[in-house]
């Protein structure tokens, strides 16, 4: 165990609540580009609406306990939780919060997701190299950096392909009609998965610094007012709104109907829900990204601005290495300072 003074203990939950906040902030995007992009609602209603719904995730994970399982993942799953210390979370912290804000002035839809892994990875292996390192946890992170986008994209093609095939006799005010409605719907269920993967991510964060510092009774456990302060924290940030990556999300990549909307918010949401199964946190930027491209590519190849998507993909490239970097950095500070 690490001993910590109670202030400072204060300060770097305060700091990984920031992050959430953040988090919510700079990825509104992911949950409300669709219905930005389409007219389905104004951006102050779109912002307030998926806000409601990131925090009404906390309700679905009462309800559903195993839903909790990325907490677990980026809690002990990426580097050994008894190696963990104030400063590695300080790191890991700084580092995720510098990338976020860079690539939210530029306007650049990263993961923040991403950016806390590598944030952990790097303040983790500045501190106890890599045998700290939990590969299984990590493997599967990284591999869902390709597979969640690639499925995503998939399942958004397929979603168009079988909802055209249903509706083909539709007349196209009467299905304009039903894809508003169930537009609405999906980005509701998306905004709950997104709340749902991402809130868990600053909750691993808070009881692994909890436990490392003796705070924590018992085994490695999210405590409940962690989990409510997240959900809390992630849906001010969301209320908050990240207008310039919403620009990119909802216009730049492709233009949207109503119809591919409301496959571009299934594919993602069913991407979310397996994801916060398993105990994979997923990037919800990635993951909406892959499946707007989708939704897109299903009605003609053309209409992608495959540049836009090129220059996004990237920025996700470098998201990992780049944040670990900067941890590993303000790492090495918190030693000048004992």
């Amino acid at each position: 165990m690490h001993e910590l003074a109670l202030p400072l203990l204060v300060g770097l939950i305060a700091l990984a609540l920031a992050f959430d906040f953040l988090n919510g902030l700079h990825d509104a995007a992911n949950s409300i580009a669709t219905v930005v992009a389409t007219r389905l609602l104004g951006p102050a209603k779109a912002v307030a609406f998926a806000a409601f719904f990131n925090f009404s995730a906390y309700f679905l994970s009462l309800a559903v306990p195993e839903l909790h399982r990325v907490a677990d993942t980026i809690g002990k799953g990426l580097i050994d939780k008894d190696l963990v210390t104030p400063a590695v979370v300080f790191g890991a912290l700084v580092g995720a919060m510098f990338w976020n804000v860079v690539t939210w002035l530029k306007g650049i839809p990263s993961s923040s997701s991403h950016a806390l892994v590598g944030g952990i990875i790097g303040a983790g292996v500045a501190h106890a190299g890599l045998t700290g390192v939990q590969w299984s946890g990590l493997n599967k992170t990284l591999i869902a950096i390709v597979l969640s986008p690639t499925l995503g994209m998939l399942l958004a093609m397929v979603v168009m392909l079988v909802t055209s095939w249903l509706g083909v006799r539709a007349s196209a005010a009467g299905a304009e009609r039903v894809f508003r409605a169930l537009h609405l719907i999906s980005s509701a269920t998306y905004s709950v998965g997104h709340g749902l993967n991402d809130a868990q991510k600053t909750m691993g964060i808070i009881a692994v610094l909890l436990y490392s510092t003796g705070y924590l009774q018992g085994d490695f456990h999210v405590p409940h007012w962690v989990a409510i302060s997240c959900y809390i924290a992630i849906g001010l940030g969301t209320l908050t709104g990240g207008w310039r990556i919403i620009e990119t999300m909802g216009t730049r990549i492709t233009k949207l109907s109503q119809h591919q909307g409301f496959s571009a918010s299934t594919g993602g949401t069913l991407i979310l829900f397996t994801a916060s199964w398993l105990g994979i946190p997923v990037s919800t930027t990635h993951t909406i990204t892959g499946c707007i491209i989708g939704a897109g590519a299903a009605r003609r190849a053309s209409a992608v601005r495959w540049q836009v998507a090129q220059n996004v993909v990237s920025a996700w490239v470098i998201t990992i290495p780049a944040s670990a970097t900067v941890a590993a950095l303000f790492y090495w500070l918190t030693t000048l300072f004992p």
